[in-house]
């Protein structure tokens, strides 16, 4: 088909030269050769006979490489059937390991600083449906949603930390690192958009600068119980055929979320029955002393009220900590209800915290005094205070923005505790997982070969067939990578393309390095220099298993 429209413009051209006034000299005379002038027509077909000559040696060439890509996949698929011997000798990452985005040397580091809430305090799941349960009351009872929302229950199986809400539009979004939608990323309440939903509602997958400002991030692990509100209220609107506005249900919930934690519901519910919520950690303990004995300055930089993690801490720590021991020795300084993210860049003075009575002091604090406990304050007056400056100090925190990029701003070292991520690479070191990334990885290549084959939009039936083949074997194993980590939205740090997600960006950017708890500092010298892997890719815990592996079995 291709062939006869070329042939067709072909002749047409060269004919209309040949009779329309104006033409160029010599087509309307004819050729000359061997002195014999030859007419338009028969030069249209010597034309007509060179190019099909030409097309068919093309065709040929195509069919040859299309032959021996089938043949490629034939292969490889031979290989598909059983787990290669090669890729179970792999190196396995370590899932309580120390990953490195920028350069740190330990020994460098004097001043070891840390949030409280899953920092130091570790969390069960029942946390996410104490919290997603008080603010589904709230919004009941306060804001006057239905009373049918009463019957939502939190979905552990649904949310993952890193999401996007657009006010705008009402979706729930997963983006890659380079801020485009993941297509099997996109929920509008509970049901997955299509691709062609996506194109329709934002046009292209990809979010732009102005589309950017209606998002909201949803970074920490408080926000799943968040996401996953977000969509059960959007759900309950589309479903009961109601007119709403997205950006009101995303207010509505977000201050519900925000009255729970501030009005002391969730601290009182915890400390209620901290056996249901809260994970005892001797682990820990034996880090922070760990770093007073090696002389180490330490301070607790905290959101929370002081009698909620005095509380917490006395309970994780009963087993660990003796009987006349106090938790607030480990810390040089403790600091409560900081207000970060606006702790980093306001100028709010330091108040001195009376535990006994239960109220501030009036006395202006120029000094930290030990055993002390403050409240408030800002970044630079606590740097005035203890002339603590620049990369001698590293901070650990959960939230990437509240959390980390005020203090990486200021030049301090930065931890992000990311406690997905054991389970993310025990699920990545697994062979079945590196089995379907494997395959994954060769079908790309062959589709980039098939593609790069392909010319002026040419395909054959043996072309698109193995197109088609091609597409559907890749699709499976993304489809089956995603579900061993979660059913709707897949990985935390990856898109099923196997691109780092904005959340890994995220953390690439604010982070100078990342592990799963702090304790697991214990497993490396407190001099130790910790690098960037030479082999780096984005994130340093990813392996990529090579399509090698399927080669020459």
């Amino acid at each position: 088909m291709v062939l006869h429209r070329s042939l067709l413009h072909l002749r047409s051209t060269l004919l209309r030269r040949s009779f329309f006034p104006g033409a160029r000299a010599g087509f309307s005379e004819g050729f000359r050769r061997d002195n014999v002038i030859a007419s338009p027509a028969q030069t249209v077909l010597k034309i007509e006979k060179e190019v099909v000559v030409s097309y068919e040696d093309d065709n040929s060439v195509m069919d040859d490489e299309i032959a021996k890509i089938r043949s490629e996949f034939d292969v490889a698929k031979l290989g598909f059937i059983k787990i290669p011997e090669a890729l179970k000798e792999m190196p396995k990452m370590n899932p309580k390991g120390i990953y490195v985005n920028k350069n740190l040397r330990l020994d460098n580091v004097q001043v070891y600083g840390f949030d409280y809430d899953y920092t130091l305090a570790h969390y069960s799941s029942n946390l996410q449906s104490l919290i997603y349960d008080l603010a589904k009351e709230h919004m009941v009872n306060e804001f006057r949603y239905p009373d049918f929302c009463m019957s939502f229950k939190y979905d552990p199986t649904f949310p993952i930390r890193g999401l996007y809400y657009d006010r705008q539009k009402g979706c729930l979004l997963k983006l890659d690192f380079f801020g485009s939608i993941e297509p099997d990323g996109c929920y509008f309440g509970r049901r997955k958009l299509s691709r062609e939903e996506i194109e329709e509602i934002y046009g292209t997958r990809h979010i732009g600068r102005d589309q950017a400002r209606g998002l909201v991030g949803l970074m920490d692990l408080f926000c799943f119980s968040e996401a996953c509100l977000i969509a059960d209220m959007v759900q309950h609107f589309v479903d009961a055929k109601l007119e709403f506005d997205a950006s009101y249900i995303y207010q509505d919930v977000n201050r519900a979320i925000q009255y729970v934690h501030r009005s002391g519901l969730v601290h009182r519910g915890i400390l209620s029955d901290p056996r249901r919520y809260l994970l005892k950690n001797g682990q820990v303990l034996r880090f922070l002393r760990m770093l007073r004995e090696k002389g180490k300055k330490l301070f607790l930089l905290t959101n929370s009220p002081y009698y909620f993690v005095d509380g917490g801490m006395h309970f994780m720590l009963e087993d660990s900590l003796g009987y006349r021991d106090s938790w607030r020795e480990l810390f040089d300084v403790v600091i409560a209800k900081a207000n970060k993210p606006d702790f980093y860049t306001s100028e709010h003075p330091f108040r001195c915290y009376d535990t006994e009575k239960d109220n501030l002091a009036f006395t202006k604090v120029d000094v930290f005094h030990p055993n002390k406990i403050y409240y408030h304050g800002c970044l630079k007056s606590f740097l005035q205070i203890t002339k603590w400056n620049g990369p001698e100090v590293i901070y650990f925190g959960d939230h990437l923005f509240s959390d980390l990029r005020g203090p990486s701003k200021a030049g301090w070292r930065t931890a992000a505790i990311i406690h997905e991520l054991e389970n993310e690479i025990n699920i990545q070191n697994e062979d079945s997982y590196r089995f379907e990334q494997a395959k994954f990885h060769i079908i790309q290549e062959l589709l980039g070969k098939l593609h790069a084959t392909l010319t002026n939009g040419w395909r054959n039936v043996a072309c698109q067939s193995l197109l088609e083949e091609l597409n559907d074997e890749r699709q499976k194993a993304r489809h089956r990578m995603k579900r061993m980590f979660n059913k709707s939205f897949g990985a935390t740090f990856l898109t099923d393309t196997g691109q780092e997600s904005a959340f890994a960006y995220h953390i690439h950017q604010y982070a100078d390095v990342y592990t799963s708890k702090p304790e697991n500092f214990l497993l490396y010298p407190p001099e130790a220099w910790l690098h960037v892997p030479f082999d780096i890719k984005i994130m340093p815990h990813h392996v990529k298993v090579p399509s090698s592996l399927f080669k020459n079995q």
